[in-house]
């Protein structure tokens, strides 16, 4: 970066015995302000060089190409804030708790564009969303470069269409695989759970296990998807939107989740992910508990038509009460243990220790979520013999 100063004197003989060889004495000049301090003076330095024309023009230029935006302080120490320089001191994350991911302002922003200039891509080339997101300097390169890996892949590049997986995506590559590793143990743990709480029973209950383990089927994946990091890109609402509205739409998606750069949650706007996150789990819940128990009670009055001696013996299932039951657990315990899972377990834990070895990460990432899954079967079996719907 190259700063120019000029200064033209009032009168061609005002420079006229001023010469490269016998250089006129200049009084130093220095100018500070509660935020700037600048100080000019004739010594030659590693930083500044003083041109002589034989026109009567005086030019100084500044050669410091440390990124500072204007000089340095007398330590040595750059200001400029986002330019590149910056007291160490002053760096802060977007959450104001230590957690941002760095992305330095201009430098992150033309590391990102680098990133796309090496791929061959330019910004109208990207989604519109993300486009808006780079210029604004609100996402960092790392986030581009998994974009742009991300792409490769047919399927990826067809998921990334919409906005809701390709926030989930760019925040958490292995955001697929957890939602594999979610559905694909769901069968087996429930099952074990359900086994080991009814013991005896298991068979005699078969109609409800099976009921159950419907309900965990179709809720699981909601279960990994609501929950699950982002990397917002969602435009700011209009001014005619309400302020509940507006609330909750600056919320993040994991009440634990990293704030980028750039971007600050307050406690309150943690909490409202919470709220916002149950009350969608507590539809959830509801809708798939509502499907499971209907047809638990349709293989009931299958059963009892086959076999009239059973017809006194099975009970049908309490379709309303159930649904209600089972859309409160998620909204609280299902809701609360996720989000400890995906925001401060995996991203905030495992994720910067075992970054760089997917294979180890994303086998602890299924135990732990194995080991969170039979915790909530076993949770379901027991409030759900406590408010009495089993």
């Amino acid at each position: 970066m190259s700063i120019a100063f000029s200064f033209i004197p009032p009168s061609p003989h005002s420079l006229s015995s001023h010469s490269p060889s016998t250089p006129k004495s200049i009084p130093p000049f220095s100018f500070s302000s509660p935020s700037l301090r600048f100080r000019l003076t004739p010594t030659p330095s590693p930083f500044f060089r003083i041109n002589h024309r034989a026109d009567p023009l005086f030019i100084l230029h500044s050669t410091d190409s440390s990124g500072g935006s204007f000089g340095g302080h007398d330590d040595g120490s750059s200001f400029g804030g986002h330019g590149g320089g910056g007291d160490d001191n002053d760096k802060h994350d977007g959450d104001g708790n230590g957690d941002g991911e760095n992305n330095d302002g201009p430098n992150g922003l033309n590391e990102a564009l680098l990133l796309l200039a090496q791929a061959g891509r330019t910004l109208e080339s990207v989604p519109a969303d993300l486009a808006s997101a780079i210029k604004e300097g609100k996402i960092p390169a790392s986030v581009v470069s998994r974009f742009l890996e991300l792409e490769k892949s047919p399927f990826l590049r067809w998921l990334l269409q919409f906005a809701g997986f390709k926030e989930r995506l760019l925040a958490d590559d292995l955001f697929l695989a957890k939602i594999g590793m979610e559905c694909g143990v769901g069968v087996f743990t429930k099952t074990a759970a359900e086994y080991d709480r009814r013991r005896e029973n298991f068979f005699n209950e078969l109609e409800i296990v099976f009921a159950d383990v419907v309900m965990a089927i179709l809720a699981d994946f909601m279960l990994v998807y609501l929950p699950a990091p982002t990397v917002s890109l969602r435009p700011p609402l209009g001014v005619s939107a309400g302020a509940i509205t507006k609330f909750f739409h600056n919320c993040p998606d994991n009440a634990f989740q990293v704030a980028l750069s750039g971007t600050s949650y307050s406690f309150l706007q943690r909490f409202g992910a919470i709220v916002r996150n149950g009350t969608k789990l507590f539809a959830v819940g509801s809708a798939s508990s509502l499907v499971g128990t209907a047809v638990t009670n349709a293989l009931i009055n299958a059963k009892k038509a086959v076999n009239k001696s059973s017809a006194e013996e099975i009970e049908n299932v309490p379709i309303l009460s159930t649904s209600a039951a089972y859309g409160v657990y998620m909204a609280v315990s299902s809701n609360l243990r996720y989000q400890v899972v995906a925001g401060i377990i995996e991203q905030r834990l495992l994720e910067p220790l075992l970054h760089q070895h997917k294979l180890v990460l994303s086998a602890i990432c299924f135990a732990v979520r194995t080991g969170n899954t039979y915790l909530g079967s076993l949770l379901w079996v027991d409030y759900a013999r406590w408010i009495g719907v089993q």
